[in-house]
This record gives structure tokens, sequence and C-alpha cells, in this order.
């Protein structure tokens, strides 16, 4: 299978793999090494990273919103150790789940931090949480004995890069992040009850176009054509005015924003940069406050944590479709 299959989620790429030799059929008992042999091996390519688990992790250390909610979802909440660099408050449905679950860091944890908690698994949101000034190089960790796994919708290497993200990339994340957690049922039930919601929302069918704004004031970083924004307004049944540029996001200028004159402005609330501070940076810049969307305040707002793939994106569009409804 290519790199772009498994990255797409054209077919499982997680495989077992029976690491025990005709020896270990010899009669006697057997030694500490064969039955560390004996023990099925989980071996999967993330991002250009090869991750072998020799059973499902006990000790989890989550890293970003998605990844938490996501292990949440699958059931392994007893299993999570820490959660590090959180993007909002829970979902009301999986905050009981976390319960007596720590917080390590605000940020990405040390390298220091996560040795001293001693994981079996790093699940990270970003690629770049794993560095030698974040969360540790991920040879590194391995060789102490760390597992490390980044959620795929998230890879930036040619190849491992969905390009778009699609449902199904996202859905057949699940699936993988279930097989690597030893919990494929809940996976599959997750899955199904997400298909089954995306499918019954009748997207908004006016043609609206639409800017979503995530961050910056002097200069404005807005969805682009082949991430989650895209991937979360199209089934909106929004048109992304920056769909052509080719990257997850992208930083424009307000001048463009302004000539491309969208129907409707969709804001990132985070906690950092609210949704109404930039609503009001938007009536107060000059070149926006004219826009029909900004007077008339065509917007919708979506949580921060339902920007990156992640089991809130099918709300997300549920959401949008909802508030497009009202107006």
């Amino acid at each position: 299978m290519t790199p772009t299959a498994r990255a797409l989620g054209a077919t499982p790429v997680l495989a077992l793999l029976l690491a025990a030799g005709l020896s270990g059929c010899a009669s006697g008992p057997a030694s500490p090494a064969a039955a560390d042999a004996d023990r099925p091996r989980a071996t999967l390519d993330n991002c250009g990273t090869e991750v072998t688990l020799d059973g499902p992790p006990q000790r989890i250390l989550t890293v970003k919103s998605s990844t938490l909610e996501l292990a949440l979802a699958l059931g392994a909440g007893d299993r999570i150790i820490g959660s590090a660099f959180t993007d909002g408050p829970l979902p009301e449905a999986l905050a009981a789940e976390a319960d007596g679950i720590p917080t390590v860091s605000d940020k990405v944890p040390s390298k220091e931090a996560v040795l001293e908690l001693e994981p079996d698994l790093v699940f990270a949101g970003w690629e770049s949480n794993f560095s030698v000034d974040g969360a540790g190089e991920r040879d590194d960790l391995q060789q102490l004995g760390i597992a490390t796994y980044v959620a795929p919708a998230a890879c930036k290497a040619p190849g491992y890069m969905p390009d778009p993200l699609t449902f199904d990339a996202v859905f057949d994340g699940f699936t993988e992040a279930g097989e690597l957690l030893g919990e494929q049922k809940a996976a599959a039930a997750l899955v199904a009850e997400q298909r089954t919601t995306l499918d019954a929302i009748a997207p908004d069918d006016r043609g609206l176009s639409a800017v979503w704004y995530s961050s910056g004031s002097d200069q404005p970083f807005v969805g682009a054509g082949i991430g989650a924004p895209q991937m979360i307004m199209a089934a909106a049944g929004l048109e992304n005015v920056f769909a052509e540029v080719h990257d997850t996001w992208t930083s424009t200028s307000w001048e463009l924003i302004a000539e491309a004159d969208p129907d409707v402005i969709v804001l990132v609330d985070a906690a950092w940069n609210t949704a109404a501070s930039k609503q009001e940076l938007l009536a107060s810049n000059p070149v926006t406050a004219q826009l029909d969307a900004v007077r008339n305040e065509r917007y919708v707002v979506v949580d921060f944590p339902a920007t990156e793939a992640g089991i809130r994106n099918v709300d997300a569009v549920a959401a949008i479709v909802a508030r497009l409804g009202e107006r």
C-alpha cells in the first residue's frame, strides 16, 4: 500500500505481526524472551515513523484536545495518565469521563515532564508536538520505550498529508486509533454514529460564500482548500472564498477578504482569541467594516477544538447549517 493510500485510509494500516518463531513450539517452560516473542506486536507507519506496540497501551498521555476527546470517546479514559495543550472545555458528554485526569501542561509538555509520567504512548494532535523543545523527538522517545502517535489527519509529509482532508479520512483515523488503543468495537460504533449523523444533515443550498477566520489582526489567518475548515464548510453547503489555496490554512489580507465580499464569516472561538474580539475587530477595521456580512453580523461561530480533525467535526457541520437556517 502506498503512503497516500495509508493517509487517505483506503484500507486499515494497522497489521498484527506474530513474532513467535517455530522454537516457541518446543516443550518445556518458556523463557521470558520467548514469552515476549509470543506476544502480538502492532506495527504501523504513522506520518513516516514506524510505531510498534506490544499490546494496547496502558499509560496514555494525550497532547491537544482532539486526541484527548477521541481517546475518551473510545473508552480509554481509565488509561489516560495525563493530558496537555487542551484547546478548551470538553464536550459535556465527555466531561465526566475525564474526571481525575491531570493536566500536565497548558502547552506542549517538556520531554522531562513526559519522562516523569512514564507513559507507554504519547498520542499527539500535531507532528510539531514532538521536538527537542517540546515533548521530545519521536526516535528518542521510542528508544526510551515510549511509543508516539500523531493523528493521521495532521501528517504533513507528502504522501501522508490528506489532500484534501475528507470525512472518510477522519473516520479512518478513528478506526486506526481504535486498533492502536485496543478499542476496535468502540471505534466502529463511533464511526457508525457519526456517519449516520453526517448523512442526515441537509447542507444549505443557497450557494453562500464564506471566509473561515481563525486568527490574526494585522494579517488574517483563514481556512484554505484542503484542511478541516474546507471539509466542514463544504459539508455545510458553504463555498470557501479561499478554496483554491492548496493548503490547510493560509495567511491573507483584509483587502482580499473585502474584495471577495463573503456572504458569511465563520469565526473561530478560542479562549485566547474569542469570536467576540474578532467581531469587534472586523467592525472597527475600515477595510472590513463596510462588508455586508459585517454590517449585518452574518457570523457563524465554531469552537476552536472543532476546527481540527476530530470527533467534533460532524457536530460543527450541523451547528453551521442550523445557524444558517436562522438567517
